[in-house]
């Protein structure tokens, strides 16, 4: 297979709020995306509804070739591809399994912009979804957990049980060594 025929899953910037509907247009093009969404209550002035609300605002997952960004490109809504240390950012299946799995496990998500996060500790999931995921962790209240994706400048909050936690091999050293 030639290499401009791969797949990769790619990070693709969305006018705001145009997640659903070029998530939509991509799909009618036979184009694999992939728009998480979440469940969240909004309140109006005479009742509360449950909506779908997208997890990252403006970022949108493709499953593309070389040959297949152009058409993404053209789609309307598109402002441009991530990226990320001067090329295009992507994803690793693994990792798009893993943002399936959260949110089709867990109902309390949301995303925050990394310019208010202080670095923290490396770890790694124990149990659970995350299983084997590591991350770093800019804070820990009670069960919520703040883990940073750095190929989308975004972080995950999470509510995982903090024994589902353990540091990395590497953090364990640094400590020690300090």
């Amino acid at each position: 297979m030639k290499e401009a025929e791969i797949k990769n899953w790619m990070v693709l910037y969305t006018r705001s709020r145009c997640e659903k509907k070029v998530d939509r247009l991509l799909k009618n093009q036979k184009i694999n995306s992939f728009c998480p969404l979440v469940k969240t209550t909004r309140q109006w002035v005479d009742r509360n509804k449950i909506i779908e609300i997208p997890l990252f605002q403006s970022y949108l997952f493709v499953h593309i070739n070389a040959y297949e960004r152009a058409r993404v490109m053209q789609t309307s809504g598109v402002i441009n591809f991530i990226s990320y240390c001067g090329k295009p950012a992507t994803m690793k299946d693994n990792e798009i399994e893993r943002i399936r799995t959260i949110v089709n496990e867990y109902t309390d998500i949301k995303t925050i912009s990394l310019k208010n996060i202080n670095v923290g500790d490396i770890v790694k999931v124990t149990n659970g979804p995350l299983l084997n995921h590591e991350g770093e962790v800019s804070k820990i209240q009670g069960r919520s957990v703040v883990m940073i994706l750095d190929n989308i400048n975004c972080a995950l909050t999470v509510k995982i049980n903090q024994k589902q936690l353990s540091f990395t091999s590497q953090q364990l050293l640094s400590s020690s060594i300090n």
